[in-house]
């Protein structure tokens, strides 16, 4: 099942994406498009094959089968660091930072870290769109959660992104930490255009973020729509927030 934007012809496709690890299925043939500018969310419970989809998405795994095409390039192939530099970034679940090295020394590495090289005035472009407003002789130990994952986007922000993969990004944020990450993302997608696939569990962000959600469960995708129409889904609430219920950890996020 897939879904499209009527009104423009999508950045980013995927068309039956299959993968199988260890002889068993963890994608089942899934197909999905974003167009820039727009949000898709990602929702379902634990082990329905999300991440994995990122994995295959970004280019650090090779699917079994199925297309994926950007900017109207097949990139199925394509290893993850030519898929960045073609404009594809992506965050994940835990914001790993080097924490020996201070802010300006990791700004510094990001913009050298492939040519063309770029100047400490992409690293302020890039700060400022994502509100990271720390000195930079401040050791990365020293950062917050949220400071970690603004760090992390302004960095990928520098290269001009047309895609942003984004693996769950309000974990471990309260509640006033996301509704920056909010005012962030609606930023990115609206005044800049980028196109951002989201795996979330924050049901709140999904609401004032999302223009589609998709639902997956054990590896294939069970309904896609406004995230409205999914909440009131049978299917969904069998799969996704029954089981939620069912597990502590899970229904605490």
């Amino acid at each position: 099942m897939s879904g499209s934007n009527s009104r423009h012809a999508p950045l980013f496709s995927a068309r039956d994406i299959t993968l199988d690890l260890g002889g068993r299925s963890i994608l089942g043939g899934i197909s999905l498009d974003v167009a820039e500018g727009e949000v898709l969310g990602i929702i379902g419970p634990n082990g329905a094959g999300k991440t994995s989809l990122f994995e295959v998405l970004s280019g650090r795994v090779s699917p079994k089968s199925g297309a994926i095409r950007f900017k109207n390039h097949d990139v199925t192939r394509m290893a993850l660091h030519q898929r960045a530099r073609l404009g594809i970034g992506r965050t994940f679940q835990t914001p790993v930072v080097p924490e020996g090295l201070t802010v300006a020394e990791i700004f510094k590495a990001a913009r050298q870290a492939y040519k063309p090289y770029l100047t400490p005035d992409d690293s302020e472009w890039g700060s400022e769109l994502v509100t990271f407003r720390v000195p930079g002789n401040v050791l990365a130990e020293r950062l917050d959660t949220l400071h970690r994952r603004k760090l992390l986007l302004a960095c990928l922000l520098m290269r001009r992104p047309s895609l942003l993969l984004m693996d769950e990004p309000a974990a471990g944020l309260i509640n006033s930490e996301i509704d920056e990450l909010d005012e962030i993302m609606r930023v990115l997608a609206k005044e800049l255009n980028i196109a951002i696939i989201l795996i979330e569990h924050r049901i709140e962000l999904l609401e004032t973020t999302a223009d589609r959600v998709m639902v997956m469960d054990a590896g294939d995708v069970i309904a896609t729509g406004d995230l409205a129409s999914i909440l009131h889904d049978p299917k969904v609430n069998a799969a996704y927030f029954d089981a939620a219920e069912d597990d502590p950890e899970e229904a605490s996020r």
